[in-house]
């Protein structure tokens, strides 16, 4: 895929200029603004994972939270949970990372998006050629590392950790390692 270049439109172009409310996720998906109630469990397991992986990356590379990228459509604008951004990478006219920039995205599954992270974000995520898409899942206690994306929209790979085990992303030329031991499943709230 060709880069976004400054005349490109953006899916978020539709957001420019909106106060959104805080507390809220907002993505795009297949054209739609979509706006949920951040919820605990994602927001302990991004609490959790992002400082491990700031930390294994050693400055080869920048971890985001919730940051809006930039994907090659209109019908789809997402802020993934985390990103990891490759070294080196540089931001668009419009101040943000584009989808070829990231090595990999992990996303916390609320159960009100399943459909959304489970189906329409590997998708997406694996037709722009994201290397690593890694999915927690907080109501069956496991992650999921899908690597080898293919134009069609699919990952030739997956691997599943459960809670407790070491969650690691295969990143280009070398490991990050997250430890989930920590990380809340459903119904597990203080």
């Amino acid at each position: 895929m060709a880069a976004i270049t400054m005349d490109a439109p953006s899916a978020w172009d539709v957001l420019d200029g909106v106060d959104l409310p805080g507390g809220y996720r907002v993505e795009i998906t297949a054209g739609k603004i979509i706006m949920t109630p951040q919820g605990e469990h994602p927001w302990r397991v991004v609490l959790a994972a992002a400082p491990q992986i700031k930390q294994r990356l050693a400055g080869r590379g920048t971890v985001l939270s919730r940051v809006m990228i930039d994907f090659p459509s209109m019908q789809y604008g997402y802020a993934p949970d985390l990103a990891i951004v490759a070294p080196g990478a540089a931001r668009n006219s419009r101040g943000r990372f584009e989808w070829h920039s990231l090595e990999a995205v992990i996303e916390v599954v609320p159960q009100s998006s399943r459909d959304n992270d489970f189906a329409k974000k590997v998708h997406l995520y694996a037709e722009c050629g994201i290397p690593l898409y890694a999915v927690i899942d907080p109501e069956d206690g496991v992650c999921t590392v899908h690597r080898h994306p293919t134009r069609t929209g699919s990952y030739e790979h997956a691997t599943e950790a459960p809670f407790g085990q070491d969650l690691v992303l295969p990143l280009q030329g070398r490991d990050i390692t997250i430890a989930t031991d920590g990380f809340p499943k459903a119904g597990d709230l203080d």
